[in-house]
């Protein structure tokens, strides 16, 4: 199962497959390992992952689910795969390793364990990658669901998918506040980024499985990727992966 997929400096992409970091090529049609992680955690799988300023790539796993919404408690981590191939482990104990981005003086790094129904923030350093000082700066509400895939835009706030909670929030990191609700016609929001000419579109995917045939009657979108405009803000472009 593929958890995410980032461009690569070199061309091509880099893929989190099951518990390896790969290098895929679209025009042969191949992959390459690049780095096996979770190698004691067979029921492990990458998730999400994004490129921090610099190019290095930050990914998590999480625990096999035993049925959709069901996960293994408590076995996925956090890791880092720097340009020369090394990875380096950040954090364990995750549940559900989600989403992911950076502050815009790069001295903040925002990041999702969805189960803790929190969106966590760390003082980051660009240079060597270190995390600490975590802090919660933003708790999910009732009705909101469980927090997703998320993007900073050029304000330096948040935007939070909701799995569960048919929406994309609007969030200041600084004040814990949420400043807006773009409702979807889905209940499975997964994750969220911007796009378009100038970064002013937001694109918002969604997921279909786990939904029962009543449940998928009454969404016949879901599973769609779609795009909301008209927000009033920006968005800034994805970094390739530097290895």
């Amino acid at each position: 199962m593929v958890g995410f997929a980032v461009q690569r400096g070199t061309g091509g992409y880099v893929a989190g497959v099951g518990r390896s970091f790969v290098a895929v090529d679209w025009s042969s049609r191949t992959m390459t390992s690049l780095a096996d992680i979770d190698q004691d955690k067979p029921n492990n799988r990458l998730n999400d992952g994004k490129v921090d300023p610099i190019g290095r790539l930050l990914a998590g796993t999480m625990g096999k689910e035993e049925r959709p919404g069901q996960v293994q408690r408590k076995q996925g981590s956090l890791f880092s795969l720097d340009r020369d191939l090394s990875v380096t482990k950040h954090l364990s104990q995750v549940d559900i390793s989600n989403g992911m981005d950076w502050s815009l003086d790069n001295r903040t790094f925002f990041y999702i364990d969805s189960l803790s129904r929190t969106v966590d923030a760390f003082d980051y350093d660009l240079d060597s990658g270190h995390l600490g000082n975590r802090r919660a700066v933003y708790h999910m509400e009732d009705g909101e669901g469980i927090p997703d895939g998320m993007t900073v835009d050029t304000d330096g706030r948040l935007w939070v998918a909701c799995y569960d909670g048919g929406r994309v929030i609007h969030i200041d990191p600084a004040t814990g506040v949420r400043l807006q609700t773009v409702y979807l016609p889905v209940t499975k929001t997964t994750s969220c980024c911007f796009g378009g000419p100038d970064y002013s579109d937001l694109y918002v995917t969604s997921a279909r499985l786990g939904l029962d045939q009543s449940e998928s009657s009454r969404q016949p979108l879901a599973g769609n990727t779609f795009r909301v405009r008209g927000l009033g803000v920006k968005g800034r472009p994805s970094q390739s992966f530097s290895g």
